[in-house]
């Protein structure tokens, strides 16, 4: 066998149909504003906390939406809560009330 120096790496899919939404399902309904979200990365882009690569509200919203639950507030919980990605926000989400609300709503979990 050569070697080439790279590998396969193994497969990330997700099966959404056998992922635990519980928690996005709840907080759908304590905060509607989560499907206004449409990934333009606004937030990400203003994010303080971004160049360390430790938050990103799009990414933690998918991954909310995927049932990666762990990840997504992990990633949360490192948002300072400076409101910068409020103000660049163009459908008006109250993002930081947003993050406040998944991390309160996980902890009750």
């Amino acid at each position: 066998m050569i070697d080439f120096g790279y590998g396969i790496s193994p497969s990330s899919a997700i099966n959404i149909d056998k992922a635990d939404r519980s928690l996005y399902e709840a907080v759908c309904e304590a905060e509607p504003d989560i499907r206004k979200c449409m990934a333009c990365g606004s937030c990400a882009a203003t994010c303080s906390s971004a160049p360390d690569g430790n938050m990103n509200l799009r990414r933690s919203i998918l991954l909310l939406s995927r049932g990666r639950n762990e990840e997504a507030i992990a990633m949360m919980r490192h948002c300072m809560l400076c409101g910068k990605c409020i103000i660049v926000c163009p459908r008006g989400i109250n993002t930081r009330h947003l993050i406040l609300s998944v991390i309160k709503i996980a902890s009750k979990k």
